[in-house]
């Protein structure tokens, strides 16, 4: 197969000092375990600025993102509108730690997209959104267990760090030290996609699960789509046996549709967290359902939360003028169309290749795995070869395309992203991949 190369990556002489200095200071150099880039060699990354699709690095090494901040940028980095209403907001102050009418207009634009979110609380993470949903769970059924799924990371609270996916996937990491084991008994974990496994919890604990928290695509084992049926059969089940549903859209929200993800699947969550997106590239997210739940939290009842930075003004200001943006004729279809494109290269030339890969796509989220059996579940996703990931992540970097250090994650096309982007990465991964089948 000809082949021909793309210019590689210029030096990263000012990365390096700068990475060397920050292992001084901050913990292994980083503020996030995966930015590291321990699971897939190479010296971490030192970003400057973005501008649209395109990351630059200390060293003025221009990258085109598909991490777009783990999915978070669908509008693309500097977005025009959202920077001019975070400047203009920061004129007038960047926080208060009491209420502003941007809370109540960024929570009505959601309600209006996701109408079930009848009420909603704002926090700074989606991991505070997950913890702060759990307990609300806890706290309406007065029921300690809660059932995850493997694979699925819903944040780093004590309670969702049994057989994660995320970081702790991408790290090797099965159980964390830490978290008490008194703690990790009452998560109860069984494999995506395993409605039997669901219901068997059910009989073995009955009257005993206070939630059942699903990632309605799952996104951190790298991308698992739901079997037809699985995630209607969970609403089902819980409905039937006074269990609350969780699901956790801190990545799906707002990025398959302009509203939830659940509405394709034909589901309505008890409690739904939020997260990236609504924030616009700033700190929030958010968790909410019907009143008869929301109702329960503080000031209105028993469940406490609470946090200085919720609801921040410089945040909701991004996110409102991020969901502004959202509602444009056919944006989501265009995203949608330019993935589907980059995914259908990739798989032929996977084939043209002989390596064996399958990629896991919805709309503008994909995951390559490398290996030959489809990955329905977290099991599957771990029999991947992860070496040759690796050298499919460093290839694509020194070819300038940013795609997201580790296996058991997801990229992202965003709405800056054009045809010849796509054009661009699929030169690219033939390159890349050819460079794989070949040595």
């Amino acid at each position: 197969m000809s082949v021909t190369q793309t210019t590689p990556r210029r030096n990263n002489r000012r990365s390096r000092e700068i990475f060397a200095e920050a292992e001084k200071v901050l913990v292994g150099g980083v503020n996030s375990p995966v930015r590291a880039f321990r699971s897939v060699g190479g010296e971490p990354l030192i970003i400057e600025r973005g501008q649209g699709q395109y990351l630059y690095d200390a060293d003025d090494n221009q990258l085109l993102d598909f991490v777009c901040s783990w999915g978070a940028m669908l509008l693309g980095h500097a977005n025009p509108a959202v920077s001019a209403a975070i400047a203009d907001q920061a004129q007038k102050g960047t926080s208060y730690g009491v209420t502003t009418e941007l809370e109540v207009q960024l929570a009505q634009r959601i309600r209006r997209a996701i109408p079930f979110m009848e009420k909603i609380r704002f926090v700074s993470s989606g991991t505070e959104a997950t913890m702060s949903a759990l307990r609300l769970a806890r706290g309406f059924t007065g029921r300690d267990l809660v059932v995850k799924f493997a694979g699925c990371y819903h944040g780093h609270a004590d309670s969702f760090l049994s057989q994660a996916g995320s970081g702790l996937a991408t790290l090797g990491i099965a159980e964390c030290p830490g978290v008490p084991q008194a703690l990790a008994r009452l998560t109860l974990n069984v494999p995506y996609n395993d409605q039997a496994a669901v219901e068997n919890l059910f009989t073995e604990h009955k009257d005993k699960i206070a939630a059942v928290i699903v990632e309605p695509v799952a996104a951190n084992m790298g991308v698992v789509i739901p079997r037809e049926g699985f995630l209607q059969g969970l609403r089902e089940i819980t409905r039937h046996h006074g269990t609350l549903l969780i699901v956790d859209e801190v990545i799906t929200g707002f990025r398959l549709r302009n509203g939830s993800a659940q509405k394709l699947f034909g589901i309505e969550a008890d409690l739904t967290t939020l997260g990236k997106i609504i924030g616009g590239g700033l700190p929030v997210a958010a968790y909410g359902g019907s009143a008869m739940f929301m109702d329960r939290v503080a000031p209105l009842g028993p469940v406490y939360q609470a946090g200085t930075l919720a609801g921040n003004p410089l945040a909701m200001r991004a996110g409102i003028a991020t969901l502004d943006q959202l509602s444009t004729p056919g944006l989501y279809e265009r995203i949608a169309t330019l993935a589907a494109t980059l995914v259908g290269s990739i798989r032929e030339i996977l084939r043209a290749e002989k390596i064996p890969g399958h990629v896991n796509a919805i709309g503008s989220l994909a995951t390559l795995f490398f290996t030959q059996h489809p990955v329905n579940n977290y099991s599957d996703a771990k029999k991947s070869d992860t070496k040759r990931y690796s050298q499919y992540f460093r290839n694509m970097l020194e070819r300038g395309v940013f795609l997201a250090p580790s296996q058991f994650e997801a990229s992202f096309v965003s709405v800056c992203h054009a045809e010849s982007d796509i054009e661009s990465a699929i030169k690219a991964a033939q390159e890349s991949l050819h460079q794989i089948a070949t040595t």
